[in-house]
């Protein structure tokens, strides 16, 4: 590109005279600053390097693409110890949502003031992905901010049969919900970790929130109480099918990754 010759022409060697360039030349001057800036080098989500941006004891927050950002906290429990457990934040024109509650209302308070304080935004909605503590443990927390709740029709009657907080609005297969300007979808493919799990998509950046139906690399399976290990590879198998642009893919235990982490799931499940 030869943009540096355009620039470097002679000033008018005569005190107040003025230059007059050819229509042509300003033309091309234009159209190359044009082609030079056009061809910038643009970072989707799966080239976005991840960065811590809070981190206690209790919570850290990790951002992951430009409007979307992992809650991790930790969970004590008697098979496997202490463990950490994912949620995800997604935000756009000062609104988030939010997939999945910490364990307990005090860290649900935390996360929610780091929301407000930090990213400005307001929360316009919560949404359990199935009824384990790891995902609706700290709803009451939500709920006590006046932040509406939204699960699986089915993720209400278990927590009500297991006496944890029930979300206040159920759907049976799929949900959409705005957010700002862009919007999150939600969606039940059968069973797997529980009979009740379902999936977050971000379409404007690409991003999953899988959580503990995925499973992420080199991960065991994991606590099987309340799983159908049977369907669980099929059920995967048509998350994969039904977003063929995913870029980013968040399990509700461990590291994010890209679709690796369903290919990795479906082999671990296979009959």
């Amino acid at each position: 590109m030869k943009i540096k010759a355009f620039i470097n022409l002679p000033i008018h060697p005569y005190p107040g005279m003025t230059m007059k360039f050819p229509k042509s030349l300003l033309f091309i001057l234009a159209l190359a600053f044009s082609i030079f800036n056009c061809s910038a080098p643009k970072r989707s989500a799966d080239q976005f390097k991840a960065k811590a941006l809070y981190k206690s004891e209790a919570l850290i927050i990790t951002q992951i693409s430009a409007n979307t950002f992992i809650h991790t906290t930790f969970l004590q429990t008697d098979d496997f110890g202490k463990v950490p457990c994912n949620g995800l934040i997604v935000r756009n024109s000062r609104e988030a949502i939010v997939f999945d509650t910490p364990s307990d209302d005090k860290d649900s308070e935390a996360l929610i003031q780091w929301i407000k304080s930090t990213l400005d935004c307001k929360i316009v909605g919560v949404i359990p992905t199935h009824f384990h503590r790891d995902c609706l443990g700290g709803l009451k927390a939500f709920e006590q901010s006046n932040i509406p709740s939204y699960a699986n029709a089915q993720t209400l009657e278990l927590a009500k049969a297991n006496q944890f907080t029930v979300p206040q609005n159920g759907f049976r297969d799929s949900l959409q919900l705005k957010v700002g300007n862009e919007k999150v979808t939600v969606r039940y493919f059968g069973e797997g970790h529980t009979k009740d799990n379902v999936v977050g998509y971000f379409p404007s950046e690409n991003v999953m929130f899988g959580g503990c139906l995925v499973k992420t690399m080199d991960a065991s399976k994991g606590y099987l109480g309340d799983a159908n290990v049977a369907a669980w590879s099929e059920t995967v198998e048509k998350v994969k099918r039904a977003y063929p642009n995913v870029k980013v893919v968040v399990p509700g235990h461990g590291d994010h990754g890209g679709k690796e982490l369903l290919d990795y799931t479906i082999r671990l499940f296979k009959p």
